[in-house]
């Protein structure tokens, strides 16, 4: 069996099983009656869905199709997915997530990766928290002597791309200045593929190309890069120039947020 095969066999093993948890009165349906099945029947599971019992019928059948995001949210929401069964649900049908939630709702934006930055405070060098927009959302005081004093500016301008692309500071620190800003479009731009459809990523976008040429000449070239570690050279304005290798730590209880560590080469 292919590896497509099984997973749209487990597909549907897991659609039954979850349809089986699911009683009547749950979705708002009437629970009188002899029910031989155990749960809500699949043509239950379609209309509330807004699909055709036939076509649900064959997705629980491990049949050939291909269900859009949109019908595997909807049925998430009729069978009462926690997050982990959705992205499980998506990754069966499309080998990805498509718009993951946080797994802990009731966590604050940002509150598993400031806390780790709260705790590399002595760290010696940068440790920052950010976001899929690249807003710069928490770091430590090592952030702000080698990058720029992240706290004297707006909150609205606390971005670390727009910084390296807008700030004339970003050029004196990154001696490989053209080098690490196509660089980070590049990891952007595979960031921004993550999320189709987000209103707020297609701003920003709109604000950098509006704001920096350089931009708009990196996003136009198409480069993608994924997020991996990477080496940045750094001029510190006491240290001096430094070669720093740089991580990308990421959580599945907050998807859209991220903490940067760095620490130098000969560590």
């Amino acid at each position: 069996m292919s590896g497509d095969d099984w997973n749209r066999q487990e597909l549907a093993r897991f659609l039954r099983s979850r349809r089986g948890r699911v009683s009547p009165d749950q979705v708002g349906l009437p629970t009188g009656g002899h029910r031989r099945t155990k749960g809500l029947r699949r043509e239950e599971v379609a209309v509330l869905a807004g699909l055709s019992p036939t076509w649900y019928t064959y997705l629980e059948q491990g049949r050939d199709i291909r269900p859009s995001t949109q019908v595997l949210d909807s049925l998430a929401r009729v069978l009462g997915l926690t997050e982990d069964e959705r992205r499980y649900m998506h990754t069966l049908a499309h080998g990805q997530v498509a718009n993951p939630q946080p797994l802990e709702p009731e966590l604050a934006a940002g509150e598993v990766m400031r806390g780790l930055v709260e705790l590399m405070r002595r760290h010696e060098y940068p440790v920052y928290a950010t976001n899929i927009y690249c807003d710069v959302l928490a770091w430590n005081p090592a952030a702000a002597e080698w990058y720029d004093d992240w706290g004297a500016m707006p909150q609205e301008q606390r971005n670390f791309l727009r910084w390296v692309l807008l700030s004339p500071l970003a050029r004196d620190r990154l001696p490989d200045w053209e080098e690490d800003t196509r660089d980070l479009v590049a990891r952007w731009r595979s960031e921004v593929a993550r999320w189709p459809g987000d209103e707020r990523m297609q701003a920003r976008i709109a604000e950098f190309a509006k704001a920096s040429q350089a931009f708009t000449r990196f996003w136009r070239e198409h480069d993608v890069q994924e997020h991996r570690a990477l080496t940045r050279v750094v001029n510190h304005p006491r240290l001096g120039t430094r070669k720093l290798r740089i991580i990308l730590l990421l959580s599945p209880d907050e998807p859209k947020v991220g903490a940067v560590i760095h620490y130098p080469m000969d560590a």
